[in-house]
């Protein structure tokens, strides 16, 4: 059902037949960065917060990004905790692995955070744990209607970059 509500989605813009299925599960960044052959900071991760009240917020960042708690509180004003998975699916109306800022099942605050803006294009999942879609930075920041670029990440250098996109466009040609 997920999947689907992300097809649906996408039907906004023509883009639902670009959703790629994999036969195997893409449900982690290693996995789905295997499955699409491509370097693992190339996928778009989704992360679900407790926000304020009992909305949720998502954070879509790089693959090798991790949340830096003190840019997290600086930018939003509370502490980084994340959801159970149980309140994921409630939430999102995706299962951990398949969650990402399209056709969810609420409407939530997503943002973007600057560790994807340095490759030409990402892979968000697409409501499934064997389901991806590629996006440039500005497509996903349309789709997902985020809300904005945040800086909230760690243990990624913007320095990288050029290597990084680098052997993900060799990654893609093999």
């Amino acid at each position: 059902m997920s999947l689907e509500s992300v097809k649906n989605h996408f039907e906004k813009w023509n883009r639902e037949a670009d959703i790629m299925e994999f036969d195997v599960s893409s449900a982690t960044v290693d996995m789905a960065a295997e499955a699409i052959g491509v370097i693992p900071a190339r996928i778009a991760k989704t992360l679900s917060f407790r926000g304020e009240g009992d909305q949720a917020i998502l954070v879509v960042a790089a693959g090798d990004a991790k949340i830096d708690n003190k840019k997290f509180r600086e930018t939003f004003g509370f502490k980084a905790r994340m959801l159970s998975a149980e309140e994921v699916v409630e939430q999102t109306g995706h299962v951990i692995g398949g969650v990402c800022p399209f056709g969810l099942a609420n409407e939530l605050d997503v943002y973007l955070d600057v560790s994807l803006k340095r490759f030409k294009t990402v892979f968000p999942a697409c409501g499934s744990t064997n389901s991806a879609i590629e996006l440039t930075c500005e497509e996903l920041l349309e789709y997902s209607s985020a809300k904005e670029w945040v800086d909230v990440c760690k243990s990624w250098t913007p320095e990288d970059a050029q290597v990084k996109e680098t052997v993900g466009t060799i990654n893609d040609q093999t």
